[in-house]
């Protein structure tokens, strides 16, 4: 048996040794996969939902979501920012400092898990009160999740560690594994015993607690690259990783406040019918944005190693391979769902009304899906080469640029204004980004002709 020096070394090779598209999908599949099946099963939670609790159901997940997705963003902010610096330091062999790394991302979860579960367990019902007015549904379903913030964080945070530790496939089949426990969770505790929006939480809890049990039960195996040293927690590698990692935890609640000033506006121009669309179109919005996160995410390893070993030319063929399947995939998502709308919305509902409300604002709301793509795969190419403010700025601007449109949308055009909110700032909002990314692309291929000469 190989022994962990001997190992590292050689899956380090294997960035340099192996042509850049072949580096690229090796990360970027797998990457794809955990993302795309992490949201199929979440998909799946709105499909029982749907069609066992209803529209009461779909709305209270919604209602929930702005809260749960700073659980996930924190989960992201130690996966991402510990496994961009993992991935450096690996590029710079430098064992010690990677194991280190790890030690300090498991203290990160268990703490950031433990604050969150008390925040949420004392503010959530007031949060699903303020998007929902009186009696709004959702509240068994938040306080369950919120006893398990330490799992949530753990089960998004540790695959990326796994993934950055040149294992991609075996994450993914973690999260694959956890992905078919909770179909089946859901499948029992919803649709045959009847549970509701409990079963739903009970059973994603279930499923995420097997793959944390996973994650760390592959970081004790002594023949793997890393191991789990947590008396090696260090502050100035903590403070690192949640600079890098920040970009993450701040998109998850851009997602979440938008999400729930999307829930007050829709619930007071439309109504609870219209939350409940736009829970459908969310979950049909997920297939690109999760697949759009995988490769992204799976950029980040080969793009973070070559960084580090100052191999910039891969760098630019890795960002221009990745940004042109992203922006592809993106337009040929729109034009489908253009086409097939109430082919969609009819997975999640057979009423009528809210197949018809849900049925529009798919149209109105995603025909600019791959703008935000390309926001994902810019801010994620910005943590992998440790340009924490820019990540920020397209983290942080993506948010605070839609509160206008949110504001003044709605009252010049009602309900169909919340619709439109968001794709007409992903228009502005591309026009300061582009511009940036591109300048960034240029002073890679600068470095990259000055080692050629």
């Amino acid at each position: 048996m190989l022994s962990p020096e001997i190992s590292k070394l050689g899956s380090d090779a294997s960035f340099s040794a192996n042509d850049v598209g072949r580096t690229f999908w090796r990360f970027a599949v797998p990457s794809i996969i955990a993302m795309l099946v992490s949201g199929m099963y979440q998909v799946i939670d709105g499909v029982f939902v749907g069609y066992f609790v209803g529209e009461s159901g779909l709305a209270g997940i919604n209602l929930a979501l702005p809260m749960l997705s700073v659980v996930i963003g924190f989960g992201l902010l130690v996966g991402m920012g510990g496994g961009s610096v993992l991935s450096n330091f690996r590029g710079k062999n430098n064992e010690t400092a990677v194991n280190e790394t790890l030690g300090t991302s498991m203290y990160l979860m268990l703490f950031g898990g433990l604050i969150l579960g008390i925040v949420l367990s004392v503010l959530g019902g007031t949060m699903l009160h303020l998007q929902g007015g009186d009696n709004p549904p959702g509240e068994e379903y938040l306080a369950l999740m919120s006893y398990g913030c330490v799992i949530t964080i753990g089960a998004t945070a540790l695959p990326i560690l796994i993934r950055n530790d040149n294992e991609p496939t075996l994450a993914t089949l973690f999260i694959v594994f956890g992905a078919l426990i909770n179909i089946a969770l859901d499948y029992t505790l919803i649709g045959l015993y009847g549970l509701g929006l409990e079963g739903a939480a009970m059973a994603t809890l279930i499923a995420q607690v097997i793959t944390c049990i996973l994650c760390v039960g592959y970081f004790l195996r002594a023949s793997r690259n890393i191991f789990v040293r947590l008396s090696a927690f260090n502050g100035r590698i903590a403070l690192r990783v949640m600079q890098l990692g920040a970009s993450g935890l701040v998109m998850f609640i851009y997602f979440g406040f938008t999400l729930s000033i999307h829930n007050t506006q829709l619930a007071s121009y439309g109504g609870l019918t219209h939350v409940a669309a736009f829970s459908i179109v969310g979950y049909i919005a997920s297939l690109y944005y999760f697949f759009a996160e995988g490769l992204a995410g799976g950029t980040q390893p080969p793009v973070s190693f070559y960084n580090g070993a100052k191999q910039y030319h891969k760098t630019l063929q890795t960002l221009t391979l990745a940004t042109s399947v992203i922006i592809i995939s993106g337009i040929a998502m729109v034009v489908v769902l253009n086409l097939f709308p109430t082919v969609f919305v009819g997975l999640f509902t057979h009423e009528q009304g809210l197949m018809a409300v849900a049925a529009k604002g798919l149209r109105l709301h995603l025909f600019t899906l791959y703008l935000d793509g390309l926001f994902f795969l810019v801010a994620i190419y910005f943590i992998a080469v440790e340009k924490a403010g820019a990540a920020m700025f397209v983290s942080l601007g993506n948010m605070l640029i839609q509160l206008p449109f949110l504001w003044l949308l709605p009252r010049q055009l009602g309900v169909e204004g919340v619709w439109l909110a968001v794709p007409l700032s992903n228009v502005v909002f591309a026009c300061a980004v582009i511009p940036i990314f591109l300048h960034s692309i240029y002073k890679v291929k600068l470095s990259s002709d000055l080692q050629t000469v």
